[in-house]
């Protein structure tokens, strides 16, 4: 899968280097997000040691976003129980900018697998909104959806 260029308003898609783990790992720490993304954190051995197995997963896609030169988080696919996924993590400064939409817009030519499906607790409507604004639609039928999450779908 090859990158993409640069979009008009400088949100770049480059491949994830060891040096940008560091600022992954820092971000995951943000009280605020974590409490948006109803994820917890990793320890630095944990978030090291998957970041690790995630860039030389070959069926794994991931890319680093920036933001006018900046690193502002990443886009993640994989498979997982004969599903396709994508995944999402922008710092909170980069929040309500259109950054998560274009990266995950551009992702999405990177990675044309599809469907797709994004998971999302259901008060991380900024999220839910990304995911609608780059084509995908709320599967209230999926099977794996639970009581607070929302599934996702982008079949083309």
């Amino acid at each position: 899968m090859t990158d993409t260029s640069e979009a008009p308003n400088g949100v770049v898609l480059r491949e994830v280097s060891e040096q940008d783990v560091q600022t992954f790992y820092e971000n995951q720490l943000d009280p605020a997000a974590i409490r948006m993304a109803a994820f917890p954190a990793k320890d630095r051995e944990t978030h090291f040691s998957h970041w690790r197995k995630t860039m030389t997963d070959e069926a794994v896609c991931a890319r680093t976003v920036l933001f006018e030169g900046d690193i502002a988080g990443y886009v993640v696919s994989w498979s997982e129980n004969d599903e396709h996924k994508v995944g999402y993590w922008i710092a909170r400064v980069y929040w309500g900018k259109g950054i998560a939409t274009d990266a995950l817009s551009q992702f999405l030519r990177v990675d044309p697998t599809r469907p797709i499906l994004g998971y999302v607790i259901k008060h991380n409507v900024g999220s839910i909104r990304v995911l609608e604004k780059c084509g995908f639609t709320v599967d209230s039928a999926h099977p794996g959806a639970e009581g607070h999450e929302v599934v996702l779908t982008l079949t083309d």
